[in-house]
């Protein structure tokens, strides 16, 4: 898992599609698996599988890994990625935290030799090339993210000129914001469907809203706003559905919810299978989505099914909930935030009274159970008869005392096949969100905020927010906060939102289990907010390269 490359292997390595001299000699002819140039970028096929090419690059179930550089989850595992020694405060440029330069690389091949092909017609080639933009404008977007400066590359780099130094992140920032506002007035709204026009291509709404998060984490907040509003008009939708298979019909949640009545349970049940049920395979491409990472079925398959559940169930636990993230969902009755349990308290309680330990986790929001294993939780999808999470420490098992359902498909675990759902990196969820956060950051406090984000509890089966409780906007922006936690929950958003706030030496703290006991010690240092370049990388650039502030070999 994660493994990474960096432009400067991949300026002494052959292109994605191993393009070779052609020697007319028949002697010297190139062997049968590589492309010669001569002969490619002669057809609209090739055209349109390179462009496939860079697509397949876009990130994918790895994003769960970056809430675990976070107080969202622990990563129990050293050796899947950096998130482990990320989130303790301790990694290093021994490691590589995502210098990944593939994907930008097969996009400026591609624009650089995509108009050799004379038989396309022009217009489909500059939505193409529009598609390829944006996909490296999305690349440049995470790099900066993670590194701030960054070499700002886009033509296809020969060997010997592999030496390139950090670009200003503002400088890459602009180059970003420029190519979205360009491919922006290129790319449709919508895809009828069929080659080469197949739902899921980059849409004027994954530009826009990767306009809107770019300028949201820079604290730009009328653009972001103005984007997000312009996402708002487009037509898209929060998923909704009342369906439950038998097997989720068997969920008993009145041991964990006062329900007032069949209405209210009902509108819970709904929440949760609403939340839960939009990330499946079954539910893929629905109104919510803006941008996924296409899987293709029975062929390229996600890891959720494998990192987050326990071992109990087939699992790894390689992404689990700390104590702060289950915190974090508040009371289904109320809508307010829950008080956390003293934690020497909850120890006892877990050693001694049942009783007392589940009482914990009553009435909370619905997102809590569509997302949380806790002891106690049902899960009948997940198995041929009933199944209720018990918390045991061993081998693949969670270290915390709780693990992810969210994200996990119980249709392929029972099938005992891959899960293939497309894994969402953008969604209407996030825009509302993004837009109650930049316009209350803006303006303060109006009607289209609170719509905004009672939109969002609402689908989830939560009271809609207190108008008069929360009318300031420092109020409001503690509301706003919590509610981007817990809906975007495992969806990588945590860890910049938690440095951008500022609020990170606040919330990575050492983190221990239900039992009290310590999990992993973490140590918040500021030089954190940036990434560390690999070493590596550096003594190949013969110390072109520098290095981030605070890190040394």
């Amino acid at each position: 898992m994660n493994k990474r490359s960096s432009i400067y292997i991949l300026t002494a390595a052959l292109t994605f599609t191993s393009l070779s001299a052609c020697q007319k000699d028949f002697l010297e002819r190139p062997p049968l698996d590589q492309v010669s140039e001569v002969t490619f970028w002669k057809t609209e096929k090739d055209v349109y599988e390179t462009v496939m090419g860079v697509y397949a690059k876009l990130p994918g179930d790895n994003m769960v890994y970056d809430d675990g550089s976070t107080d969202n989850a622990h990563v129990q595992n050293a050796w899947e990625g950096p998130a482990s020694s990320t989130s303790a405060g301790t990694i290093s440029s021994t490691e590589d935290a995502g210098w990944y330069y593939i994907d930008i690389r097969r996009a400026n091949y591609f624009l650089e030799n995509a108009n050799k092909v004379k038989v396309i017609a022009p217009e489909l080639l500059t939505r193409y090339e529009a598609e390829v933009r944006f996909l490296r404008a999305f690349s440049y977007f995470r790099l900066m993210s993670l590194f701030g400066d960054v070499p700002l590359i886009t033509k296809t780099l020969a060997i010997g000129e592999e030496n390139v130094p950090r670009t200003p992140k503002k400088e890459v920032l602009a180059f970003v914001l420029q190519e979205l506002d360009a491919v922006a007035k290129i790319l449709p709204a919508t895809y009828a469907g069929g080659r080469p026009n197949e739902k899921g291509r980059i849409t004027k709404g994954a530009v826009l809203a990767l306009k809107m998060r770019a300028h949201l984490y820079e604290g730009d907040w009328k653009p972001a706003a103005d984007a997000a509003a312009e996402v708002m008009t487009m037509g898209y939708d929060l998923f909704t559905t009342t369906a439950e298979e038998p097997s989720d019909a068997k969920d008993d949640y009145s041991k964990w919810v006062d329900f007032a009545d069949a209405t209210d349970q009902e509108k819970f049940r709904k929440g949760l299978r609403s939340y839960e049920r939009l990330f499946r395979q079954v539910n893929e491409g629905n109104k919510e989505v803006i941008l996924n990472r296409e899987q293709i079925m029975q062929k390229d398959e996600n890891s959720f099914n494998t990192y987050l559940p326990p071992a109990t169930l087939g699992g790894w636990s390689s992404v689990t909930p700390t104590q702060s993230m289950v915190d974090s969902y508040g009371n289904y009755k109320t809508g307010e935030a829950v008080i956390p349990v003293d934690p020497a308290q909850r120890a006892a309680w877990y050693a001694s009274d049942k009783v007392a330990f589940a009482n914990e986790y009553k009435n909370r929001d619905p997102r809590f159970y569509a997302s949380i294993l806790f002891d106690g939780a049902p899960w009948n999808a997940m198995s041929k008869t009933t199944f209720t999470f018990t918390w045991k420490q061993g081998n693949n098992m969670s270290k915390t005392g709780y693990n992810f359902r969210k994200l996990v498909d119980p249709i392929a675990y029972e099938g005992q096949i891959g899960n293939h759902a497309n894994v969402i990196l953008i969604r209407y969820a996030e825009v509302l969100l993004s837009y109650a956060e930049a316009k209350n950051e803006l303006t303060g406090p109006d009607a289209t905020i609170y719509d905004a984000l009672d939109k969002i509890r609402t689908r989830a089966g939560m009271p809609v927010i207190d108008r008069s409780k929360y009318a300031s906007q420092a109020a409001l922006r503690a509301v706003i906060r919590s509610e981007r936690r817990v809906e975007l929950a495992l969806e990588g958003q945590r860890y910049m939102d938690i440095r951008r706030w500022k609020i990170a030496p606040e919330v990575m703290k050492t983190i221990k289990n239900v039992a009290n006991q310590q999990v992993q010690e973490r140590v918040w240092t500021d030089k954190l907010y940036l990434m560390p370049v690999p070493q590596s990388q550096i003594d190949l650039s013969k110390g072109v390269l520098t290095q981030t502030p605070g890190y040394s070999k």
